[in-house]
């Protein structure tokens, strides 16, 4: 076993002894702030962020998607529901995505994770509703072509049965 003075360390390096006693060594603690992770505990809502131009317009997003989800769902009969649905849709998601951005930012969470990229998050995000718009308008395109295009196959199809003169094969009753 080592004695006493072998547990101080070796010449030149600092004990355990003398780093917490405080005593002279040339290898004292740093005087730099070790941040300690404290995770989420603490949280405090952050007045300046709620008083500023972001925060209320944030307050205000979240209150105008709340008010337009009630005013559709107070609605008890529609006949074309479509674009009810539609309405439905955004009003809800606007309201959940804007109140979770509001929290985010007001309790100054985008700071204590800083493992997330909050800048190409919130692009990511908007790329993705971009690609989603132009998804759904290209369906709806694609719908319109279809539906427009065996419309006029039918008018071709009545017409051409009618013309009986370009057709010898056919003749006609009337004659």
């Amino acid at each position: 076993m080592r004695s006493g003075e072998e547990l101080d360390g070796f010449e030149g390096e600092a004990s355990s002894t003398s780093m917490i006693s405080g005593a002279s060594s040339p290898y004292q603690p740093t005087t730099e702030p070790v941040s300690q992770r404290r995770g989420l505990a603490g949280l405090r809502c952050d007045p300046d962020y709620l008083r500023g131009a972001l925060g209320c317009l944030k307050v205000a997003q979240v209150i105008l998607a709340l008010i337009a989800f009630i005013c559709i769902e107070t609605i008890m009969e529609c006949s074309p529901c479509e674009g009810l649905y539609f309405f439905e849709f955004v009003s809800c998601s606007a309201f959940v995505v804007t109140g979770v951005l509001l929290i985010l930012f007001s309790l100054n969470l985008h700071v204590r994770i800083p493992q997330i990229n909050w800048n190409l998050t919130i692009f990511g995000f908007l790329a993705t509703a971009v690609y989603a718009v132009n998804t759904f308008l290209a369906v709806q395109k694609w719908r319109l072509s279809i539906h427009q295009q065996s419309a006029s196959d039918y008018i071709r199809a009545r017409t051409e049965s009618r013309d009986v003169d370009g057709r010898p094969e056919i003749q006609r009753l009337d004659t």
